[in-house]
């Protein structure tokens, strides 16, 4: 398919095993990890608007819902798009970050489920990694095509559930069900985990958005993430997708 042409050709088994290599330092080394996400996140859109426009998305502005403190805003800049952030935690927003003190970068304290924009005032919107931590992940993915000018670019991606990383930092025990590994992640370390099940962290299957792209009219293609080209064939078949996509991407062009 067109809109994912030149991407395709960036999602090679180098490419994955890399990202994959870069895991390892999310908890103790955030700036290398998020750094390293972003930037092929920045690469990724780029691809994509490039496949679905045929031409750069330089001077565009980008609408990233719930971008953190600001990895993803410095690769966008450097991309040059413009870039506005929106994040419900003021933990997040004000934490080091290196992003940009430009007129390029903007952000805003809000939920995604309800963004405080006018329909139509944005050519992309990002949503990564952050479906499966609301209660309404597809309420999130109706307001992003609702602030979507139509022709631009909406792209949603979220860890499913079954996958190896549904659990996220609760690891592998999230087989055991959802309550049970919250629980024992709680026994464990004292605490709750930062992605609670139930009240930080949700069960969102690959079918539930497949399902949901489609019903909008506006779904160009989905795919694996972090898997190479080659294995892009996984979304397309039940059950199967559901333990080996790991990462779910949802490309949305809202129509007139």
């Amino acid at each position: 398919m067109a809109a994912t042409d030149t991407f395709a050709r960036r999602a090679t088994l180098s490419r994955s095993l890399r990202l994959l290599s870069e895991f390892r330092y999310e908890q103790r080394d955030p700036a290398r990890f998020y750094g390293a996400l972003a930037a092929d996140t920045a690469a990724m859109i780029s691809d994509l608007w490039l496949g679905i426009h045929g031409r750069s998305p330089a001077g565009c502005t980008l609408l990233d819902v719930g971008g953190g403190p600001g990895y993803f805003a410095a690769a966008f800049a450097e991309a040059g798009i413009r870039y506005l952030g929106v994040e419900p935690d003021p933990a997040e927003m004000h934490a080091p970050s290196g992003a940009p003190d430009d007129l390029s970068v903007a952000f805003v304290r809000a939920s995604g489920m309800a963004l405080p924009f006018a329909d139509d005032c944005v050519d992309m919107c990002l949503s990564s990694n952050v479906a499966e931590h609301v209660p309404r992940p597809w309420q999130l993915g109706a307001e992003m095509l609702r602030v979507t000018r139509p022709g631009g670019l909406a792209v949603l991606s979220y860890t499913v559930w079954l996958g190896p990383f549904g659990g996220h930092e609760m690891g592998l025990s999230h087989y055991l069900g959802g309550a049970r590994a919250a629980a024992r992640y709680a026994r464990k370390h004292g605490h709750p985990a930062k992605n609670d099940y139930g009240s930080s962290l949700f069960a969102v299957s690959a079918a539930d958005g497949l399902r949901w792209a489609a019903s909008t009219g506006a779904m160009v293609c989905a795919f694996p993430r972090y898997h190479p080209r080659w294995a892009w064939w996984l979304t397309s078949v039940p059950v199967l997708r559901e333990f080996l996509v790991s990462n779910l991407v949802l490309v949305l062009q809202p129509r007139e």
